[in-house]
């Protein structure tokens, strides 16, 4: 029967019987090396190394490696490591075929922050502190809702910048909003609730997590002063009441307290909050109604959504639910990262990173204002990376032809929608890196004259 075995020098898996012989271990290399598994020019065992891992003599490796060198299937060289020969030398294998596809060149795709702008430096920097100050038992599995490091700090960070009333005993920190809203759907599945509104539109990605987690989505409108409460009759409501997503617009002070006093659980997707650019100052949703709303924020527009941290401020009777789904969703922020984060708020380089970005995105968002026709009122434009320009559904549906001309990657505002239709165009500043804006700000109004607006 065929065994695996690893080198204890370097990892190489064979498919070889003991005691099969000297021609079934070359056999057995040929194939490793003919399919893939040992790729060319990689770094092959130590005669030794081998020899010890197989239980077979030094000299009988040796021999193979001679033989095959001779085969043209490895390289030796005196005083330097085996290793597989080029491509060149060896029997041809078959080539995998993939779909070509190109990239736009440009892109103001909205919900995504410039890549560039991210604090290599500082998160270094808290990265060795954290490193040469954290006991080793702290890299465990650890408390599902988090760190508590992270959720102390938080909950100080989130009551100054944001207004939130936090208690780190009833945070959890989770792998990005998208894992929030499947965790969400099924705590509240288990407490008997199964229908989730979200507002009409919203981002058409998040809605699919949540019916994904078991929820029955449905629509509730927005107007110029954000969601309209009277028509909410779900149990619980995803909203975006500071910047809504994909409209832009505030919700007004009264929508705000008909909310709060409104009964239904409120998921307060706080994505951008932190980025407003005029003088009068949105405080969060949570702290008018803290037992009937979730706050929820993000790290991914401040330093990036590949860190997958987001968390939640959750009210008391929400706590073990929450908990209970989130220990059974399999899916965790990693413990270094969730302590590198901590230590970037409380050192104030967190503050000073999102300051920098803001002024950055404020300064592309009057920019591109500046660029539009002025024809085309963007809405949204007090805050956030992104802003909406309301176009007739004719242009909207002849933009993604001019844009793949222009090799700009834009959305459009129909597919965000659950009923009644809101075609326009969402222009992502943030996106984009600095050298880049210019070119994505080109391209963007090139196609606006191609589709006649």
């Amino acid at each position: 029967m065929a065994e695996t075995w690893t080198s204890s020098s370097v990892d190489a898996h064979l498919d070889w019987t003991p005691g099969s012989g000297r021609k079934a271990l070359a056999d057995a290399i040929r194939t490793a090396i003919r399919g893939g598994r040992w790729q060319p020019d990689a770094v092959v065992p130590s005669t030794r190394a081998l020899a010890a891992d197989l239980g077979v003599a030094r000299g009988t490796v040796t021999r193979v490696y001679s033989d095959l060198a001779a085969e043209g299937y490895l390289r030796t060289s005196q005083g330097a490591p085996t290793r597989v020969a080029t491509v060149g030398a060896l029997p041809p294998s078959p080539t995998p075929t993939y779909p070509r596809t190109t990239a736009p060149r440009w892109t103001l795709q909205a919900g995504q922050p410039d890549p560039s702008l991210f604090p290599r430096d500082q998160w270094l920097a808290s990265t060795r502190r954290v490193l040469a100050h954290t006991p080793n038992d702290t890299f465990g599995f650890g408390d599902p809702r988090g760190s508590l490091v992270l959720r102390t700090t938080l909950a100080a960070y989130l009551g100054r910048s944001r207004g939130v009333l936090a208690d780190p005993a009833r945070m959890v920190v989770v792998s990005g909003f998208s894992h929030a809203l499947a965790v969400l759907g099924r705590a509240f599945g288990d407490l008997g609730m199964h229908e989730l509104a979200f507002e009409d539109p919203s981002i058409d990605v998040f809605r699919r997590f949540a019916q994904d987690s078991g929820q029955r989505v449905v629509g509730v409108p927005v107007d110029r002063e954000g969601l309209v409460v009277d028509r909410l009759e779900s149990p619980a409501v995803v909203v975006t009441a500071a910047h809504q997503a994909p409209l832009g617009v505030t919700m007004a002070p009264a929508r705000r307290t008909a909310l709060a006093k409104h009964g239904a659980i409120v998921v307060e997707d706080d994505y951008d909050g932190e980025f407003r650019y005029d003088r009068h100052q949105v405080g969060a949703l949570q702290a008018l109604s803290p037992e009937r709303v979730i706050y929820a924020g993000t790290a991914s527009k401040s330093l990036s959504p590949s860190l997958r941290l987001a968390w939640l401020v959750l009210p008391r009777f929400l706590v073990d639910p929450v908990v209970s789904a989130l220990a059974g969703s399999g899916a965790r922020p990693a413990m270094l990262d969730q302590l590198v984060l901590a230590d970037l708020i409380s050192s104030g380089a967190y503050d000073r990173q999102v300051r920098r970005c803001r002024l950055e995105y404020r300064s592309r968002r009057d920019r591109l204002v500046s660029a539009l026709p002025e024809h085309l009122v963007p809405h949204g434009i007090s805050a956030g990376l992104h802003l909406f320009v309301p176009l007739p559904p004719e242009a909207e549906a002849a933009l993604p032809v001019a844009a793949a001309r222009h090799s700009l990657a834009i959305q459009t505002g129909t597919p965000h929608t659950l009923t009644e239709p809101s075609s326009g165009l969402l222009i992502g500043y943030g996106a984009p890196s600095r050298p880049s804006f210019g070119g994505a700000l080109t391209a963007l109004l090139a196609v606006l004259r191609e589709v006649g607006v």
